[in-house]
């Protein structure tokens, strides 16, 4: 019976580490309205970073962001859900692989508004903007997660 024991273990141990390294989750449930261009241009950089999305119209994003603790002055034009994560607004790929990667306390991530330059918002010929991507903390606070220039 030892024997039987030992390799059992082994054998579990073995495998721990291949489900400890699993890559984070991929699919994306993005929420937007049906006349919104630029949430269009987000779903695409999304896929073309891997993700694979499905999409949600709605007439408004508000209930949505509500039920995931997304305040109205952190809002954007779509929200997006992945891995128990709310994703408001244009936030770059990266810094969803960086959040899912690092699985921190927290409701999610935004780039409050539609800044000029962020991924889906990209006009030929116009200033790129400064911004930033926001940790929204479990209790709604935030702190700079990223920034972008």
């Amino acid at each position: 019976m030892r024997r039987r024991a030992f390799l059992t273990l082994a054998a579990a141990a073995v495998a721990l580490p291949a489900t400890a390294c699993a890559a984070p989750p991929r699919e994306l449930v993005v929420h937007r309205t049906p006349w919104c261009g630029c949430c269009g241009g987000w779903v695409k950089h999304m896929r073309a970073a891997g993700f694979t999305v499905r999409e949600v119209e709605v007439e408004d994003t508000a209930a949505i962001r509500a039920r995931h603790g997304v305040a109205d002055e952190l809002s954007s034009c779509h929200t997006g859900v992945v891995g128990g994560y709310a994703v408001e607004g244009h936030v770059p790929a990266a810094d969803v692989v960086r959040l899912l990667a690092e699985r921190p306390k927290a409701r999610g991530l935004t780039v409050p508004g539609m800044p000029i330059g962020s991924p889906g918002m990209e006009v030929p010929g116009a200033k790129r903007e400064a911004y930033e991507t926001l940790l929204i903390g479990p209790d709604g606070s935030t702190r700079v997660f990223a920034r972008h220039a």
